[in-house]
């Protein structure tokens, strides 16, 4: 019985195996190009609809409140990181002794990859959040909710799509840190014009 084209990319992904990149950078692209797309209609979205069902603070000590509440819903998927590589090495004879003793099996590499790049983009993402807050205000907070949002389902298409390689990931990868990286530059642009603070 003969394997598909998907399923010999996310075999030749696991195991290093010859990778096209002309094509893999394409299909990036695509992906890449989608997830924008997602982000925007998100932001969009949430701007537009969330402020008229939630109040946002107004005070600063109340923005720092409900940004230390954001973090909840960026650190769970780091803990969900912490317990999927904790499970793995509990369920393979090779990872079980620990990463002192040797590389890790295709399968946990995969669980270790998520977590650090997960915990990588949650430190982002926070630190972006925090300098928002104390310049943003009530209603203009909603976009936060909707990159916390956005967050939580570009991790969740990261994991499921990291075997298939960089565009199996490049989605997830790309709605997780957009909104970061437009946080960041919006942060700036208003700390410009306030002349900082």
């Amino acid at each position: 019985m003969g394997t598909s084209p998907s399923d010999q990319s996310r075999v030749s992904a696991l195991t290093g195996g010859a990778v096209d990149l002309a094509r893999q950078r394409r299909a990036l692209f695509k992906v890449a190009g989608l997830a924008v797309l997602t982000c925007g209609i998100g932001l969009a979205a949430g701007f537009l609809l969330l402020p008229r069902f939630i109040a946002f603070p107004e005070a600063l000590s109340d923005r720092l409140v409900f940004w230390a509440r954001l973090q909840v819903f960026l650190l769970v998927w780091v803990a969900l990181g912490v317990g999927g590589v904790s499970r793995g090495r509990r369920q393979s004879a090779q990872d079980i002794r620990g990463s002192a003793f040797g590389p890790p099996s295709p399968r946990l590499a995969i669980r270790i990859a998520f977590l650090q790049n997960t915990l990588e983009q949650a430190v982002l993402a926070s630190g972006a959040y925090l300098a928002l807050v104390t310049l943003l205000t009530g209603p203009a907070l909603s976009l936060l909710v909707s990159a916390v949002i956005l967050f939580g389902i570009g991790r969740a298409a990261f994991f499921l799509g990291y075997a298939k390689g960089a565009p199996g990931r490049g989605f997830g990868f790309v709605l997780t840190v957009l909104p970061t990286l437009l946080g960041y530059g919006l942060a700036i642009a208003l700390m410009a014009r306030a002349g900082l603070g």
